[in-house]
């Protein structure tokens, strides 16, 4: 018999699957063509959600319309009573919430006349002064006015008590997170005034200015319904002293401004204050006094 030997045949085995057997980097590489197959397919699906992707538009941004409000952070009303009985006068401003009931108004007025010492007459009066205006705020309710971002020129021209301020600046109507209050204390503490009614006052100019660019917005927006020929309010004009002192300055912009003022306008920024005598307070009281009698 033939004898057989077993290493041989082994190491035989062994040649001969080496020669004809898989490859060991044959795993990696079909590892590896199978994910670059895989990415492709997904570069496929991916292909059309791109071209399906819109184009949005960077220009500027279109009136938005919202139902009537003050374009500050709190929707306070400005009030301004000016009343006189028999010889006396009362004169005062300030802001008033417009959900607040009537009878407070009728607390205020008593609570009012009682501190200052005015006949009971008073009452009646000023009763009748804040209410109107709180009735005019309110009928403007429930109406549209459009809001943007538009810059507008507000102008300060007041005197309190013994202190005279004139100030001019821009203020974006659009940005309903603005305070009037917030801006009139920042401002007297950078002009080192130190008269605490003068704040306020400032506070209450400044929403005059505004309650009225709202109040013409809403009017532009109605006429707009009417008339019907655009769904662009037409631009407004007013005849009121608060609109035409914002007014005044827009002469001095153009269409396209700038943030970075030209030398030649800088005194247009330019705040003053002024002190001025008891003896001048009195003299300037008559002659007020006398205007408001001839207007």
């Amino acid at each position: 018999m033939m004898e057989v030997n077993l290493g041989f045949c082994w190491a035989l085995y062994e040649a001969l699957w080496a020669f004809y057997g898989p490859s060991r980097s044959s795993k990696p590489l079909l590892e590896k063509k199978k994910r670059k197959k895989s990415e492709q397919q997904r570069r496929r699906r991916k292909r059309p959600a791109a071209r399906e992707m819109k184009t949005v538009s960077l220009g500027a941004a279109r009136p938005t319309a919202v139902k009537f409000r003050m374009p500050t952070r709190d929707n306070l009303v400005p009030i301004r009573v000016d009343v006189e009985v028999d010889g006396q006068r009362y004169r005062d401003a300030f802001t008033w919430n417009p959900r607040d009931p009537d009878s407070e108004i009728i607390s205020f007025a008593k609570r009012t006349a009682k501190d200052l010492k005015l006949p009971a007459s008073f009452v009646p009066q000023m009763l009748h002064s804040i209410q109107g205006q709180l009735a005019e705020f309110r009928s403007y309710e429930g109406e549209e006015m459009q809001i943007r971002e538009k810059i507008v020129p507000l102008k300060i021209d007041l005197r309190i008590n013994n202190t005279v301020v004139r100030d001019q600046f821009l203020w974006d109507i659009g940005n309903l997170d603005s305070d009037p209050e917030e801006f009139a204390r920042t401002l007297c503490e950078d002009l080192n005034i130190t008269d605490p009614e003068v704040g306020p006052a400032i506070a209450v100019s400044i929403r005059e200015q505004l309650y009225e660019i709202a109040s013409q917005s809403v009017s532009a927006m109605r006429e707009a319904k009417v008339s019907k020929k655009g769904r662009r309010a037409p631009e407004f004009a007013s005849n009121s002293k608060a609109m035409n002192n914002s007014l005044d300055l827009f002469k001095y912009f153009g269409s396209k401004g700038s943030v970075v003022r030209k030398r030649k306008e800088w005194y247009l920024y330019e705040p003053v204050v002024e002190a001025i005598a008891n003896e001048e307070v009195g003299g300037n009281d008559a002659t007020e006094e006398i205007n408001s009698r001839n207007a």
